[in-house]
């Protein structure tokens, strides 16, 4: 599996030459770019303010749209089963950490993308709110 996963590793963050000739002419126009930042940091916020409501810790996050939230107060599942429950159950969908860790380390930490329509958004925190 060792040998799959480098595969794997190399395929997904790899761009074949049309799509990236598309992206270079996408990039001469510097606007419609250089707004991406802002755009994602007002995405967080919004996130961010939709699930103060709920009981889980909401880590740091910049440069990303992903968010860290800490589900201890939540939950005594490791990551990959509360993930699964949360999927399955709540109907929102999360990554355990856990995954990214050779180890297989629980630090009873999933991952949100908040990189997502406003309104599926707003449902994902309605529901956390209501289940838990």
């Amino acid at each position: 599996m060792g040998e799959f996963r480098k595969v794997h590793q190399f395929n997904v963050f790899t761009v074949h030459a049309p799509s990236q000739l598309a992206i270079a002419e996408y990039m001469q126009d510097a606007s419609r770019h250089l707004g991406l930042a802002a755009f994602y940091q007002e995405k967080r916020d919004s996130f961010r303010h939709l699930m103060a409501e709920t009981p889980f810790e909401l880590l740091p996050c910049r440069g990303t749209y992903f968010q860290l939230a800490r589900y201890d107060r939540v939950s005594d599942l490791p990551d990959r089963a509360f993930a699964e429950w949360l999927t399955r159950e709540v109907g929102v969908a999360v990554i355990p950490v856990s995954a990214f860790y050779a180890d297989g380390r629980d630090d009873k930490v999933v991952r949100f993308c908040f990189a997502k329509r406003d309104d599926t958004l707003v449902a994902a925190a309605e529901r956390l709110c209501k289940a838990l």
